[in-house]
């Protein structure tokens, strides 16, 4: 992103970043009157009809799976890297015999998992920057970092060296890293106080945009020009830590990469089960999945969706340039319509909420519902650049997953036309999540 956008990037950033906060704002609005293991999916199918939430659930639950794979391989490289005497599908198959394992012990185990992850994430995080920050402007003890400054925002060809352009280029490459903000949702229909916890949740993703996605970009961008060869080399990170004569900078690197790996898997292996758990239990799935043990877990819904994200490794290490990537290109899409049917459903579901709870409204949309329209133009406009990048696999990313959402939409409208969906209705607004353990809803995803 950095290569192709130059500190400009961080405007890609900026711009993601606003989408998240203001499409986090709409799902924490129906989440907060209704919250529930199926999040958005739910609402969808209470404002849109049963067919809309029938699609966005199993797109979904097929892109979390697709995740899986991509996720469990990347660890892999690393393990296999450290420890070369285990093959890297064998690595795979390791991490994700463990983290199923933890999941299907109970609810907690997750929240407990995902606590460790994320707190190793945000020092690192926190720590990088702090560290970067001093070498910016020269106060680092026993640190010479001649690069460093905030020249490198405007030196080298300036802010935009690529045009404007570039900056909507940037947001095709940095949009999918935000994926994961709704999943906080997800597990607030499992905590002690969904409402507390969704509430948090959406008033907290401001400053970890800002900090963590935003506040770390503009140190690697400041600490090095941003044509500088190790970043592409290297990648951002090690590239940073390596310029300020950081021991093991790649070592370090790999450690806290393998956490937030180990920690997209946690939240993935969840995320999936919980959507197939509620599609289970409106009756979109085989109803098997909708059956938890005494403890409150969804054991088929997770060793199913284990053994898809598996069958991906699998394609991966045999097919990677065919198979794999046909399920990669054809899930990236996702994340957008995801978005794009929870403002069409935010529209919807304020009305009903007024109707039916209007004490529910604990979280608003802001400037509703002239704001909301406005963020699903820009998603639209998002999609629709995207048909037009063929140097970035845009366009095939779109074409295909616009491919798979048809096929699951023929399906959705076939299976209401047969009544096929109609055994369980949609739950009314303010309607009790069934938690049966707490979980910590508001950790990093």
């Amino acid at each position: 992103g950095i290569a192709t956008a130059g500190p400009g990037i961080l405007l890609s950033y900026a711009l993601v970043g606003t989408l998240v906060v203001l499409v986090m704002r709409m799902l924490g609005e129906m989440s907060a009157a209704n919250p529930t293991s199926g999040s958005f999916s739910a609402h969808a199918d209470r404002a849109l009809g049963r067919w809309a939430g029938f699609s966005i659930g199993w797109l979904y639950w097929f892109f979390w799976v697709v995740v899986l794979a991509v996720e469990a391989t990347a660890g892999a490289k690393i393990l296999e890297g450290w420890m070369p005497g285990v093959p890297q599908w064998g690595w795979a198959l390791i991490v994700m015999i463990v983290l199923t394992a933890t999941n299907l012990v109970s609810v907690g185990s997750y929240g407990e998992f995902e606590f460790w992850f994320a707190g190793i994430k945000v020092v690192a995080i926190g720590a990088f920057i702090i560290v970067g920050g001093l070498a910016i402007f020269g106060v680092l003890p026993g640190v010479d970092a001649p690069k460093a400054g905030l020249g490198n925002l405007t030196q080298h060809g300036g802010f935009l060296p690529h045009g404007p352009g570039a900056i909507l280029t940037g947001v095709l490459l940095v949009v999918f890293s935000f994926m994961g903000s709704e999943i906080a949702t997800l597990a607030a229909g499992e905590s002690e106080d969904p409402q507390r916890a969704v509430t948090k949740s959406t008033n907290s993703i401001i400053w970890r945009i800002g900090v963590f996605y935003l506040g770390s970009i503009l140190v690697v961008v400041s600490l090095l020009p941003w044509n500088d060869p190790s970043i592409k080399d290297k990648g951002s990170y090690v590239a940073a830590l390596d310029s300020l004569g950081i021991a093991h900078a790649g070592e370090i690197m790999n450690f806290i990469v393998l956490t937030s790996v180990l920690s997209c898997l946690n939240s993935g292996l969840y995320t999936a089960s919980r959507m197939a758990f509620s599609l289970g239990e409106r009756g979109d799935a085989p109803k098997v999945f909708a059956k938890t043990t005494s403890r409150g877990v969804p054991m088929a819904a997770i060793v199913v969706s284990v053994v898809f994200g598996f069958v991906a490794v699998f394609f991966n290490y045999k097919f990677p340039d065919s198979v794999f990537l046909f399920l990669v290109n054809s899930s990236g899409a996702v994340a957008l319509f995801v978005w794009l049917v929870i403002c069409f459903s935010q529209l919807r579901m304020r009305k009903i909420i007024q109707r039916e709870a209007p004490e529910k409204l604990v979280v608003k949309m802001w400037l509703y519902p002239y704001l909301t329209w406005a963020t699903a133009a820009l998603i639209v406009f998002v999609l629709g650049y995207m048909l037009t990048d063929t140097e970035h696999d845009g366009r095939e990313t779109v074409l295909l997953s616009l491919l798979v959402a048809a096929i699951v939409l023929v399906i959705a409208f076939v299976k209401q036309k047969l009544g096929g969906s109609a055994a369980t209705e949609p739950a009314g607004v303010g309607a009790p999540a069934g938690a049966k353990e707490p979980v910590d809803a508001t950790s990093e995803a």
